[in-house]
């Protein structure tokens, strides 16, 4: 006995096999951007809580991605709770 061939429908198959929108990809550097962005600002301890870096990873990022390489102007204020706090301007 000899078995009927399998008919696919060319519509459901397009639809099976189409990607999934990709969720926006959130980077450590993005999250450091909208901590920083906070009008509460951010401490390096709270930066590195956020990213899982070093203190020195995350002053660094500071310096280079964030003041040279994007521009942006960040401002350091000693509070007397919270101790080092920075913040965009």
């Amino acid at each position: 006995m000899a078995k009927a061939a399998k008919t696919t429908n060319p519509k459901t198959l397009a639809e099976e096999e189409a990607p999934l929108p990709k969720a926006p990809r959130v980077t450590k550097q993005q999250i450091m951007i909208d901590m920083l962005s906070r009008p509460e600002g951010a401490t390096i301890e709270e930066l590195v809580e956020a990213t899982g870096w070093l203190s020195h990873t995350c002053r660094g990022a500071m310096s280079g991605a964030l003041k040279k390489k994007l521009g942006l102007t960040i401002k350091s204020e000693k509070e007397d709770q919270r101790g080092r706090v920075y913040r965009l301007s």
